[in-house]
């Protein structure tokens, strides 16, 4: 017990520094600080969020100071401070962060996860796999053990000697992986970085729709190219994603179709042909069902809460007829 209590009271050590490490670096009215280590991002807030719908890739995100929720398909994933949430493959989600406050702000980091440096670094540490589990959701929720704490904080350091990033962080980036992988998360990681395992194959497949989403979908050939059935595809797929291959794509192309009227001004008819659809009123009843709102009133709001006012001639306010 008095181990456990040690090693418990190292823990909050450890998660207190790399609070304090972050805070350090974010402003809490700024915006996220990318930092020049790989992309990794450390992000500060001190309310509540909104949900909001967003596409996680790849990578490995931590709490350090409150808590978050994320929808993925009809699942709620809760983290809170001191733990991980590992990212596999790109999914589309609905998140929010549910604790915090101008006493104790939100504060996490973000990096993503290299897949081909993690299969390298299996065959170069020559590493035993975890026994075969089936397939799991390409989202793992755990707790962060001490090393790992140890070795973001590390990372964070780095920053505040920019001269070292080059030589040093690759090593820790390193360590990390190879930390994730001694882990409660290495056989979740394993199975998506193994070539030729089931989720290995769907990845691939995931891979794809994210290249070709605007195509028309014939599951049947998808998992004809990753050697699958299409009974054991779909069966794959969806515990991976928790969602059938149709309805990824209609996210894939819901998600860019919003980008592409928020950030090019496209209008509703353009946009809805550009990301697959064949039917302009199909789109704006499934942009409605997704986003809770018309393309014209959503974008309208987001670029309002941007302050940006849109003038009356944007091809953009010409999608009222949409508004199903």
């Amino acid at each position: 017990m008095k181990q456990q209590a040690r090693e418990q009271e190292q823990l909050e050590a450890v998660r207190q520094e790399l609070a304090a490490a972050i805070a350090n670096w974010v402003d809490s009215d700024a915006a996220p600080y990318v930092t020049p280590i790989q992309r990794l991002t450390l992000y500060r807030l001190q309310m509540p969020s909104e949900p909001i719908r967003c596409i996680f890739e790849p990578g490995i995100a931590l709490i350090v100071q409150g808590s978050k929720r994320v929808l993925l398909g009809e699942e709620t994933l809760s983290y809170h401070a001191g733990q991980l949430l590992v990212t596999a493959v790109n999914v589309p989600t609905i998140a929010n962060i549910t604790t915090a406050s101008p006493e104790q702000p939100y504060l996490s980091l973000w990096m993503p996860i290299d897949l081909q440096a993690m299969a390298e670094l299996m065959v170069e540490g020559n590493l035993s796999p975890p026994r075969p589990q089936p397939t799991s959701r390409g989202i793992a929720v755990g707790q962060a053990n001490a090393a790992i704490l140890k070795s973001f904080l590390r990372l964070i350091e780095l920053l505040d000697e920019p001269e070292t990033i080059p030589v040093l962080s690759p090593l820790i980036l390193r360590e990390i992986l190879y930390r994730l992988l001694m882990s409660d998360f290495g056989a979740h990681l394993w199975q998506i970085s193994t070539a030729g395992s089931q989720s290995h194959r769907i990845a691939r497949a995931i891979d794809w729709l994210q290249a070709n989403f605007a195509k028309a979908l014939r599951v049947e050939e998808l998992a004809a190219s990753v050697q699958m059935s299409a009974s054991t595809f779909h069966h794959h797929f969806k515990a991976l994603t928790a969602m059938s291959p149709l309805q990824y794509q209609k996210k894939l192309r819901l998600h860019e179709a919003r980008r592409l009227m928020l950030n090019d001004r496209l209008d509703a008819a353009t946009t809805a042909f550009r990301v697959g659809y064949e039917s302009a009123s199909q789109f704006g009843r499934e942009y409605h069902r997704m986003f809770g709102a018309p393309p014209a009133r959503d974008i309208m709001g987001l670029l309002q809460a941007m302050g940006v006012e849109p003038s009356a001639d944007e091809n953009m306010q010409r999608i009222d007829t949409l508004s199903a």
